[in-house]
């Protein structure tokens, strides 16, 4: 089930396939207006770099901040959205979205669709999604950059308690290579630009996720 515009590779004027960067968000505004400036200036950024953003589906709060700013900057914008979740989060329709069956699909294809991930701030879910992507990276299953933007420390705490599990020995030293954080979307893009096609430490080889 999608809405009238169609699910198609992301492209300008053929149909070459371009990189596609995640972007896990809040559905809801925050209590500060630089959350929002925050998320329409990383969807803007990404679509002037000339890549696809890959987005929940939801119009509101930071999701639909950041899917408008690189639609309204000619951007390509997937969003893949939960059935369930098409009225709560109010679909935005002005762009390509994909409904699938259940949360578990929706950040299985999100996975799938993108090359890189940027966690702007939010909630319980925005954490959850991150948090299952770097176990991924974890267990050598991708090499994919994953990088924490915010311009007030937001993902600190949970930043600080991943480095904790590093000290403690619950989680391997490389990982603390991994962990990427930025202050400006500036510097995510560079994060990102640095890291693509780079092997995990330790000779790891990912793992094809449709095998395991």
């Amino acid at each position: 089930m999608t809405n009238t515009k169609p699910v198609t590779p992301a492209t300008k004027d053929s149909g070459a396939n371009i990189k596609s960067i995640c972007v896990f968000c809040g559905s809801r505004p925050g209590n500060e207006t630089h959350y929002m400036n925050l998320a329409d200036d990383t969807g803007r950024a990404i679509a002037a770099a000339g890549y696809r953003l890959v987005y929940g589906g939801g119009g509101s709060g930071l999701m639909g901040a950041t899917a408008r700013g690189a639609f309204k900057a000619g951007g390509d914008v997937l969003g893949i959205i939960p059935h369930f979740l098409t009225e709560i989060e109010a679909l935005l329709k002005d762009v390509p979205n994909e409904v699938v069956p259940d949360m578990h699909i929706r950040k299985r294809k999100m996975y799938d669709a993108s090359e890189a991930f940027i966690v702007l701030p939010g909630g319980i879910g925005t954490m959850e999604e991150a948090v299952e992507i770097i176990s991924w990276m974890r267990m050598r299953l991708h090499a994919k950059p994953i990088v924490f933007l915010s311009t007030d420390g937001y993902w600190q705490p949970l930043v600080d308690l991943m480095l904790h599990t590093i000290e403690t020995g619950f989680s391997p030293q490389w990982m603390s290579a991994e962990i990427l954080r930025a202050c400006t979307v500036e510097q995510a893009m560079d994060l990102i630009h640095a890291h693509w096609d780079r092997p995990l430490p330790g000779n790891a080889v990912p793992i094809n996720l449709d095998k395991v």
